[in-house]
């Protein structure tokens, strides 16, 4: 009989010790992401996310659990250029409503800290809202007030098309003659009644002017839901260090985001490269009424083999955790995917069963379980807490 070698005996325990660590940390913890986007689909699409739906999203119902999740924040989203938003707003929010009426024993939507706990505690994942983009309350505080009874605890300032009250990085990035920058008196009004309410705000997509202003304006900790780090990639949509900096001072937490082009720096100019080679194909399905975003979640689907090809690896994303970590320390990161409203992710993400592998990578970098609990949801719920009204 052949001996195995002692070195390589040792090595297979350590192995398997990291992969009952890591399982046991995982699924022990609270994971929080706070921003996916299948609502999205849901009105797009039609999509039933309480349907088992492998190959088509990134998410749904049977696949969070799978993937240790225990409270998701639905972003609702729609584009600045519809005629009602508010409206549309609501639609989404219908969505998730009647899968949770549907499935009770599963999902429960969740108004305050509280309910958050008990529903993990009964093995339900805990829904919110995460409203993106200020243009949907359409100028009006009551419809504010409207969306956060509602279940919405967090809304979004910008997004790349903004509200006339705050400006966007878009905005602040490729409008040069913008008639102002920053928050207006009523952009300030917002974050003030947000404050009043307990509704987070979210500064992911939002220009460095409304940005400070919302520094200055809050009593309350913020959140980037899912925004990752400009000194590694400089794209409009990361955070500048003195940013970092000031949302732990404030108290607040960033979610870092997988979308590839914000944690690779190579990435644009690969995904620029594909598109190029597939124009033809992309300019057809554009004039066939197809919109950017979903023509080219086509296009990767068909030519798979070269989209894999381009996936970051998720080393990349943990760097951005890193980084974060090392400036301001572990209580002010935590995780915001963007699954549904990215068309790739880093390589071995590939859906929302892949949380797992995050808190491996955290476990094989050194990072304490008390650290990877704050990362996987301690640091938001810390925030959603300090946000609610006083006795709430």
């Amino acid at each position: 009989m052949k001996r195995i070698p002692l070195s390589l005996l040792l090595t297979i325990g350590f192995l398997h010790g990291v992969a009952q660590s890591y399982k046991r940390i995982h699924f022990r913890s609270v994971v929080v992401d706070t921003h996916n986007d299948i609502l999205m689909k849901a009105a797009d699409k039609g999509i039933v996310f309480d349907q088992a739906l492998g190959g088509q999203t990134h998410s749904d119902l049977t696949r969070w659990k799978k993937g240790g999740l225990d409270v998701q924040v639905f972003s609702v989203y729609c584009d600045g250029g519809l005629k009602d938003p508010f409206a549309f707003a609501n639609r989404e929010m219908d969505s998730l409503d009647a899968v949770v009426a549907r499935n009770p024993d599963k999902i429960v939507k969740v108004f305050r800290y509280a309910d958050l706990l008990r529903a993990v505690k009964q093995h339900k994942i805990a829904a919110m809202f995460g409203v993106e983009g200020g243009h949907m309350i359409e100028n009006d505080l009551a419809r504010l007030d409207s969306l956060y009874a509602r279940g919405a605890r967090y809304l979004t300032l910008t997004h790349n098309i903004a509200p006339v009250w705050a400006t966007s990085a878009a905005d602040e990035t490729t409008k040069p003659n913008l008639p102002h920058k920053g928050l207006t008196a009523f952009g300030i009004q917002v974050v003030k009644r947000m404050n009043q309410l307990g509704m987070l705000i979210d500064v992911s997509h939002a220009g460095d002017q409304t940005f400070w202003d919302v520094i200055k304006t809050s009593t309350k900790p913020i959140i980037a839901s899912h925004s990752s780090v400009y000194s590694l990639v400089p794209h409009r949509r990361n955070l500048k260090d003195e940013q970092i900096k000031a949302i732990a001072a404030n108290g607040g937490v960033i979610q870092v985001n997988f979308n590839p082009g914000f944690i690779d720096s190579g990435f644009d100019k690969k995904e620029a490269a594909f598109l190029k080679k597939h124009e033809a194909e992309n300019d057809s399905l554009r004039k066939s009424g197809m919109d950017d975003f979903y023509s080219l979640n086509f296009l990767y689907a068909k030519y798979a083999e070269e989209a894999n090809a381009i996936r970051p690896p998720l080393s990349l994303l943990i760097d951005h955790i890193d980084y974060i970590v090392k400036l301001v320390g572990a209580d002010h990161v935590g995780l915001g995917s963007d699954f549904d409203g990215i068309n790739l992710t880093p390589a071995g993400l590939d859906d929302v069963t892949s949380y797992p592998l995050i808190t491996k990578a955290l476990v094989e970098r050194g990072y304490s379980r008390k650290d990877i609990r704050k990362i996987l949801g301690e640091n938001f719920l810390r925030v959603l807490k300090a946000n609610e009204p006083p006795g709430n």
